[in-house]
């Protein structure tokens, strides 16, 4: 009855008849929702066999301005547990989750990290730069919450989410050692950063390169004609040469950069696509989160004139880099 009574506080109450206790999994697992890509790798990497996971925000889906779907309701509140990222990524999700937390299994595993951690929000004095996972350290840093919520849901496989937990540290650490390896040997007048939006800063901060967003932390901030201009003016006047699109924000502005400093007679190119708030496609390396980084850190590091190779750390990323 309390879940019936939760769709109706949140204006669902067309799906009452969908939601019915024990349908949610398959015997044994433990069925998580989770709201990025990231969160639910994490949970596979952590949980293994004996977790069933829905993402809900697949390849390309900006989570700055997704809204939960009536079948994501649906999900959630059958879920054994709900893990969302928080530092007001889901913006437009907030109020949603803190109904539900009242009533269910809900974790926001990134408001956890440590204050001194996070980089604040310029235009919100109360709110922090979301995007972590930028950095394989920082992430490393929320796999325990998530750890802890799984452990906490279903603590008779304690024992089995700690090696999963033990296990996937391990790639962070090979993973974060090739990130500054690699970066390192970017020359050091070419670590400029151009992006669609700011969701580099972490990164910036950790591998010492300058991050120039057109848009501000969240995709919902207006890109101005004058802050395309200033942009335009710093690739003709430091003759920067590659600027970066992203898989889950328009390349309209990035396209205005290059045409603008096109007209100035200054060559710029695309020095490749990003991930910045969602992974690449289900199945494939980069599809995963140690693939995600893998990709983004090869491709600045060759586009920007550093030394790594074609295909990444583990020699798994797509041809065509």
């Amino acid at each position: 009855m309390q879940r019936r009574t939760l769709l109706a506080a949140m204006g669902a109450t067309a799906l009452y008849a969908t939601v019915l206790p024990g349908q949610a999994r398959a015997a044994g697992t433990l069925s998580v929702v989770a709201t990025t890509g990231m969160i639910a790798d994490a949970v596979r990497q952590i949980g293994a066999e004996l977790v069933e996971v829905r993402g809900l925000m697949g390849p390309g889906v900006d989570p700055h301005s997704y809204r939960q779907t009536r079948t994501d309701i649906v999900a959630m509140t059958k879920a054994d547990l709900v893990l969302w990222h928080g530092l007001y990524l889901e913006a437009q999700m907030e109020e949603f989750f803190h109904k539900l937390e009242r009533r269910g299994n809900v974790t926001a595993v990134a408001d956890a990290l440590p204050r001194d951690v996070l980089l604040g929000h310029p235009d919100y004095d109360d709110k922090f730069d979301p995007h972590v996972w930028m950095v394989p350290e920082i992430w490393a840093q929320v796999v325990p919450v998530i750890r802890d919520a799984l452990k906490d849901t279903r603590a008779e496989h304690e024992a089995a989410f700690d090696a999963g937990a033990e296990a996937f540290l391990a790639d962070l650490d090979k993973l974060g050692d090739y990130a500054r390896g690699v970066l390192a040997s970017v020359p050091e007048q070419s670590r400029v950063l151009v992006t669609a939006h700011d969701a580099f800063s972490y990164f910036g901060r950790a591998y010492g390169f300058e991050v120039l967003g057109i848009q501000g932390i969240s995709t919902e901030s207006e890109a101005g004609l004058n802050r395309i201009g200033e942009l335009v003016d710093v690739l003709v006047n430091r003759k920067i040469g590659a600027v970066f699109v992203e898989s889950s924000v328009s390349d309209r502005n990035i396209r205005a950069l290059i045409e603008g400093a096109a007209s100035r007679g200054h060559e710029v190119r695309i020095g490749g696509e990003l991930f910045s708030d969602a992974m690449g496609e289900t199945g494939t390396y980069e599809g995963s989160y140690l693939g995600m980084i893998d990709h983004n850190v090869t491709s600045i590091t060759r586009a920007l004139g550093g030394d790594a190779p074609e295909r990444g750390m583990l020699g798994r990323l797509s041809a065509g880099l």
